[in-house]
């Protein structure tokens, strides 16, 4: 098997973008995702500073795997939607311009029932981004964890008009109790990226739990098996909200000893 295609998520650092992207370099990587909100919000870069960012991304041989863009609320929620989805679009569009082929989002609490009105809502509003990122070229990446894969992908594949991928987080999904292979088999080529992320039941908090990556239950040698049957060639990206460089290190070496 070839050697995983590792990235860091730039946020996971806490560091300002240029300290985080020569750190990324150091650390043996050649791709990152970007937070579109905090890092390079899309309404406050300009064709200067999208230079300069290219620029720099060229200069310690680096490419852009995704770009991540978290919105306060998700879209099964009708307060200031229109707002967050042109938002969305927007990000969408810098994805594309700084070669991302996805933006990476939660969608937002997934209904069981599809007479609820919010399954309609996010249907429309997956619909409405799917065709839109037909248009500029860079994907929107619905990211795993609130519900199981078997519910999101029911909600995918009633959206006739428009193409919406899936970037899979198994850490998100054992933290709330789902499985990952079911997952992975039930969103299949649907998965664009994988947020390289692990967790464990804590059955004395009674929750699940964010950890880092070979030190919870998901089992990323038969994940990586199962998404090489889906001839899945997209990149694996380390990095939590709250990790170090010594465990983004880690995560890294752990990825390309697989």
């Amino acid at each position: 098997m070839a050697e995983l295609n590792v990235a860091i998520r730039t946020d996971s650092m806490r560091l300002p973008l240029r300290q985080s992207l020569e750190q990324a370099s150091q650390l043996g990587v050649r791709a990152i995702e970007l937070d579109a909100r905090s890092g390079i919000h899309p309404s406050q870069l300009s064709d200067t500073g999208l230079r300069q960012l290219r620029k720099t991304l060229e200069d310690l041989n680096l490419k852009v795997s995704s770009l991540r863009f978290p919105t306060q609320r998700g879209f099964d929620s009708l307060e200031n939607l229109d707002r967050r989805i042109d938002a969305t679009k927007s990000a969408m569009l810098l994805a594309y311009k700084l070669g991302a082929p996805v933006l990476v989002n939660a969608i937002g609490m997934v209904p069981e029932s599809e007479d609820d009105p919010r399954y309609t809502t996010l249907r429309e509003v997956m619909d409405d981004l799917g065709r839109h990122g037909a248009r500029v070229g860079a994907f929107f990446a619905a990211e795993t964890g609130t519900e199981s894969g078997e519910t999101l992908s029911k909600l995918l594949d009633t959206c006739v008009d428009g193409y919406v991928a899936v970037a899979l987080n198994p850490g998100q999904l054992i933290v709330n109790r789902f499985s990952v292979p079911d997952a992975v088999k039930a969103l299949r080529e649907r998965v664009q990226l994988v947020c390289a992320v692990d967790g464990v039941i804590d059955l004395a908090a009674g929750r699940g739990i964010s950890v880092p990556l070979g030190q919870g239950i998901a089992d990323f040698p038969n994940l990586i098996g199962l998404l090489e049957e889906n001839r899945y060639r997209g990149r694996y990206v380390v990095g939590r909200a709250d990790s170090t460089i010594g465990e983004l290190r880690q995560s890294v070496e752990y990825l390309k000893n697989l």
